[in-house]
């Protein structure tokens, strides 16, 4: 096999255009070496994203560690676990990581590498781009689809995936998990008398009402109209029930911008059986809602 020069950029002739688009791109070319001890170095490393390194591309020639000390911690394991698949297995590394620059400011960076093995180890030829856009706009439209355009709150999508991954918990390791479902009284007549948009102002203001009496990790999610649920991890029926009670009367209490009468609600409440499935624990707190309802409503039931 030939030899493969793997000597410092800085070193080795490029042709003009190839530096010239380098130069353009939101990212690098590069080449990483692994050698049979393990040491990571940087033979060639061009293009702009040098600059967000904000390191000396002389200094990565001889030693890596400094670029990847710049990883986020959460990302690094498994930066590092692609290159060692990719050493053992002579795989192409193409996996993504957030890079620490300036500070504390992240730079998402997708890496796509091809290995070759060469006499004093493994040689990447590969591309680093700057992702960080693509990433938050990925964000953003996940949260669009996630959530209430009207309240800003989890919407029925949300709420079911979570609801999968908590009743996934509870059946594994037995804890608690209630469910909440919350229904406006007669909110068709407000519409009637007040219109729409007064209806809309009222639903959202409950939202926020609500939201202030809650954890961060519980999950308040408008299911449609003027339903919601509460999502309660690690939480047994008699918590919750005193949580409804609290809720009940704080949004009784609010001033809702109409001249008479209040808002108020009923809520239905069941606690997860292990191994029920998420359809069943959704029912069983949706006919304590009925039974609210039935019962007169502005008040808490519970389901056994």
């Amino acid at each position: 096999m030939p030899s493969i020069d793997v000597m410092p950029c800085r070193e080795r002739p490029e042709p003009q255009r190839v530096l010239e688009l380098a130069e353009r791109l939101p990212g690098l070319i590069f080449q990483l070496h692994r050698s049979e001890a393990g040491h990571l170095h940087f033979p060639h490393l061009v293009g702009s994203g040098t600059r967000f390194l904000d390191l000396d591309p002389g200094v990565l020639a001889g030693d890596a560690r400094p670029a990847l000390e710049r990883v986020h911690d959460d990302d690094y394991p498994r930066l590092m676990a692609a290159i060692e698949r990719s050493v053992r297995w002579c795989t192409p590394i193409a996996t993504k990581f957030r890079l620490i620059v300036q500070g504390e400011h992240c730079r998402w960076i997708a890496v796509r590498a091809q290995p070759q093995r060469i006499e004093s180890g493994v040689l990447w030829h590969g591309m680093m781009l700057d992702i960080s856009e693509q990433v938050a706009e990925e964000e953003r439209l996940r949260a669009l689809s996630d959530t209430d355009a009207l309240t800003g709150l989890a919407n029925r999508r949300k709420l079911l995936q979570r609801l999968d991954e908590e009743i996934s918990l509870s059946n594994r390791h037995a804890t608690p998990l209630s469910l909440m479902m919350l229904d406006l009284d007669h909110f068709k007549a407000i519409n009637d008398t007040w219109g729409h948009l007064q209806g809309d102002e009222v639903l959202a203001s409950l939202a926020g009402h609500c939201q202030g009496l809650l954890r961060e990790e519980d999950l308040l999610a408008r299911l449609g109209g003027e339903e919601f649920a509460l999502l309660l991890p690690l939480t047994p029926r008699a918590h919750a029930e005193r949580l409804a009670e609290r809720l009940r009367e704080h949004i009784a209490a609010q001033d809702y911008g109409m001249e008479s009468g209040r808002v108020t609600v009923s809520i239905g409440i069941a606690e997860h059986r292990v191994g029920d499935a998420r359809d069943i624990l959704m029912k069983r707190a949706d006919d304590s809602l009925y039974r609210a309802k039935h019962q007169g409503r502005n008040r808490v039931v519970a389901g056994r």
